[in-house]
């Protein structure tokens, strides 16, 4: 039987609701600017209950360790503000995981994100239920490499889905490329920051590929406006795509959220209160846009 595998325990894929692909909740990564360090629990719970009330259910939380994940927090988080975290294992891209991957084997790399799905982190008991992998731009480094090929092996072992980061959106098919070399089922592959490359084209190459896209930058003019992310994930309707499409807006900035007080970005409840009212007012159905908050999350990343 399939089982969403969520920060508090494991969920029936049906009972997740409307989820969101890629987002960050508290994590401290290793960086010297401090609006990308989140970490105050009250504000989390602030923002989460906003995003409940607005309709939200479910959330991936995609900080793997090397970004600062820190799962005692997530699971505090999701109790109080009622959201399903979905917790992520795997590793973003080198300029993140070097030190963690360096000098370690693909087969050590496995060894701990199975563990990491099946037992639990350091110790918690609180289970990953999605396996991370990043790349760089317009490259795969060795490093990371090793860590698609790792990725790989714990997704056969666990049944657990892979999402990628794709640096600028680029390197995508690479990815696609990699993962079936090593035995991935495309339809178990979710590609992360599509929208951070709008090529009609690529995207739509994807897609055919047969992957999981990830709208995940929505609210993000300054890499690209909304009107194209609209118009792409209309196009894609229209193609026969549409059960392959996620949306998220990795709101990684304290100033991307309302919550922080610092200028009131567009928080977690941009998608559901205005993206999704665009979606509509450019004619996609109800029934695609129960797909792309719901049916399509709940298939993505089921587990077995």
């Amino acid at each position: 039987m399939a089982i969403i595998r969520t920060v508090t325990g494991d969920i029936p894929p049906e009972s997740l609701g409307v989820c969101y692909a890629h987002e960050h909740v508290f994590c401290r990564p290793p960086v010297e600017d401090a609006d990308l360090i989140l970490d105050r629990e009250d504000v989390a719970i602030e923002e989460l209950r906003g995003f409940r009330e607005a309709g939200g259910q479910a959330l991936v939380e995609m900080s793997p360790p090397d970004y600062g994940r820190d799962v005692q927090a997530l699971y505090r988080i999701s109790q109080a503000a009622g959201v399903y975290l979905i917790a992520a294992t795997g590793h973003h891209k080198e300029a993140f995981s070097g030190p963690w991957v360096e000098g370690r084997s693909v087969h050590e790399l496995a060894d701990r994100f199975v563990r990491e799905i099946v037992e639990g982190i350091d110790g918690t008991g609180i289970r990953a239920g999605v396996i991370k992998a990043g790349s760089s731009l317009n490259r795969i480094t060795p490093n990371e490499e090793k860590v698609f090929r790792a990725a790989a092996i714990a997704h056969r072992l666990t049944g657990a889905p892979i999402s990628t980061h794709t640096e600028a959106g680029t390197m995508g098919l690479e990815q696609v490329a990699l993962l079936r070399s090593e035995g991935v089922d495309p339809a178990r592959v979710i590609i992360g920051h599509v929208d951070r490359r709008m090529e009609w084209e690529y995207h739509l190459a994807l897609a055919r590929a047969g992957v999981y896209l990830s709208y995940d930058q929505i609210s993000k003019e300054k890499y690209a406006p909304d009107r194209l992310r609209v118009e792409f994930i209309r196009r894609l309707i229209a193609e026969g795509y549409g059960k392959q499409i996620l949306l998220g807006g990795d709101m990684a900035r304290k100033s991307y959220w309302p919550s922080y007080g610092t200028g009131g970005g567009p928080g977690l409840t941009y998608i559901l209160l205005r993206f999704v009212p665009w979606l509509r007012s450019e004619g996609v159905s109800e029934e695609a846009i129960q797909d792309l908050l719901i049916h399509n999350p709940a298939r993505a990343l089921a587990i077995g």
